[in-house]
């Protein structure tokens, strides 16, 4: 994370000096690389935190609300250097190609650097993702390297705002993707990998549930979810109470990594009355 935010620096530095807005935009795309690291290790440490009486869920949301945050900043500073991209491309001013040049070699270096070192362990998925940011991040790099060169060639002064201009829609994108993945935690919307009707049927095969209804599935934050649901069961005494709830968490743990389940027991044969009911049985 030091190496990146000292590479977003010196393109910074670069930027303004050469007068390069391809440079800058691609401080901004490296910048977003600096809350990805922040946050995973803003919520490796928050989420040690034991739950207390104010945040009774714990603070697994924590590194949620920063990428909320820093993706809606780079959205904000995306927009405004294309807009300046634009600007430049109506009316071109003369860049430093040294300063695009030197400096896009050295980010190439860390990046490439980076890729290099990741590429044995591509099989991880988390990994993989890094391995490819970073690999974009390194053609981001050749692109600039390679337009200095031609304006040095050429003087062909609109070749580096039309690349600040693909790089801020690159940055755009990756950020929209932030906000839309962290909006949809903070919304308490439903785990992607995960399906209600899967989950509904997975506890429906258990001895002495015969239906399950209002059941909510969301995510805490940093991989960690949690369930609630209402199950009809015949009457039976307390201790088979106990262990059909036992066998409802162990279900909703291993099959779906549901880390915290609350269940409301029912008698079976009331009258329907939720939005969400499975009553067909899964047994056969």
């Amino acid at each position: 994370m030091v190496t990146t935010l000292g590479l977003v620096l010196a393109e910074l530095c670069g930027g303004i000096l050469g007068r390069s807005v391809a440079l800058l935009n691609d401080a901004v795309h490296n910048l977003s690389d600096i809350p990805a690291l922040g946050i995973s290790y803003l919520a490796m440490r928050w989420a040690e935190r034991p739950a207390d009486t104010e945040k009774t869920y714990g603070y697994h949301r924590a590194g949620t609300l920063a990428a909320y945050t820093n993706a809606f900043v780079l959205v904000l500073l995306s927009l405004w250097l294309g807009y300046e991209a634009f600007e430049r491309l109506r009316s071109p001013v003369d860049v430093v190609e040294s300063w695009l040049i030197w400096t896009s070699v050295a980010a190439l270096g860390v990046n490439g650097g980076i890729t290099l070192a990741l590429v044995r362990g591509r099989g991880d998925l988390n990994l993989r993702s890094i391995l490819i940011h970073n690999f974009g991040d390194a053609l981001s790099n050749i692109a600039i390297i390679t337009g200095a060169l031609i304006i040095h060639a050429t003087g062909a002064r609109w070749i580096d705002p039309l690349l600040g201009l693909a790089i801020g829609l690159l940055v755009l994108w990756s950020s929209i993707g932030i906000l839309r993945d962290s909006s949809h935690i903070l919304l308490e919307g439903r785990p992607p990998d995960l399906r209600v009707e899967d989950v509904a049927r997975a506890l429906l095969k258990i001895e002495g549930v015969e239906e399950v209804h209002d059941v909510h599935l969301w995510s805490l934050g940093g991989g960690h979810h949690a369930l609630s649901l209402h199950a009809r069961v015949p009457d039976m005494h307390l201790d088979e109470c106990e262990l059909l709830l036992a066998s409802i968490k162990q279900v909703a743990s291993k099959e779906f990594g549901v880390e915290h389940t609350t269940v409301q027991l029912e008698r079976a044969g009331l009258p329907t009355k939720s939005g969400y009911v499975m009553p067909e049985s899964a047994k056969n």
